[in-house]
């Protein structure tokens, strides 16, 4: 068994003395890759943070934090004495055969993450909390998902599966994992997604409160679905299916939309 690569960084405040300003706690951790010719997969969560992903033509991953509430100051107190305010973060990088995690060890310090991945890797993401998450120019795999705050995901070759709570889902294609599923979902924000011209999709399609526009030419389904089924106490039941069907190009891999209270986009390139 191959041995886990793991760099752990504590920071801690800086102390203005007599100072008003403040301090930015930031640091960099640079990944070697156990396997550099190959693609690999991100995997990292949070609480207050802000994701930032884009990928280059490097071999490593390199990871930039900051601290959000890096604020160190001095208040007098009642009693006279001076009242020393800090704040701290703390981040724990492990690899393993191309496979990296990043955990952020005080979950209740905000971090924005910059990272930079090779081209080919894939991404586990996700934060809550009035948080963002951006993602760019990568090519494979991606899961994403936000409370409390968007995803944006733009310049991207593969499959993306992507989720929030009260904000916006965006995602550009350059390119699709052709035959292989997708889903986009919100609740009280916008899923805007654009897609290369000569995608062959079937489409899934549920929005409670909102509205659907596309500039694709889809062949809607005609009929609903009926779903019979009979219960444990031998009731029978029967309900017509809340979601719409349409093929684009004749149909393939099935394509999944959401919403609840947002309009559903879908755009070709």
């Amino acid at each position: 068994m191959k041995a886990i690569k793991t760099l752990i960084i504590a920071l801690f405040s800086i102390i203005m003395l007599g100072a008003i300003g403040q301090e930015v706690q930031k640091e960099q951790l640079v990944i070697p890759l156990t396997n550099p010719d190959k693609p690999g997969i991100l995997e990292i969560g949070g609480i207050n943070s802000s994701i930032f992903v884009t990928g280059y033509g490097g071999k490593e991953v390199i990871v930039d934090a900051i601290n959000k509430n890096s604020v160190s100051k001095i208040t007098t107190s009642k009693n006279g004495m001076k009242k020393i305010t800090t704040s701290s973060m703390s981040i724990e990088v492990e690899e393993r055969d191309n496979k990296i995690e990043v955990s952020n060890g005080f979950i209740n310090t905000g971090i924005i993450f910059n990272i930079k991945v090779p081209f080919n890797f894939s991404l586990e993401v996700s934060t809550v909390n009035d948080s963002e998450i951006m993602i760019e120019n990568v090519n494979g795999e991606i899961n994403a998902s936000n409370i409390n705050g968007p995803i944006t995901i733009n310049n991207v070759s593969g499959l993306v599966s992507a989720s929030t709570i009260n904000d916006d889902i965006i995602v550009t294609f350059d390119k699709v994992t052709p035959d292989s599923p997708m889903a986009f979902s919100s609740i009280n924000g916008d899923i805007d997604i654009t897609f290369p011209a000569n995608i062959k999709a079937n489409l899934k399609l549920k929005n409670d409160m909102g509205d659907i526009y596309t500039d694709f030419d889809v062949e809607m389904s005609k009929d609903r679905k009926v779903n019979k089924e009979t219960t444990k106490k031998g009731t029978y039941k029967v309900s017509i299916d809340a979601w719409v069907y349409g093929k684009i190009s004749g149909g393939g891999a099935e394509y999944s939309f959401k919403n609840f209270n947002g309009d559903i986009i879908i755009r070709k390139k």
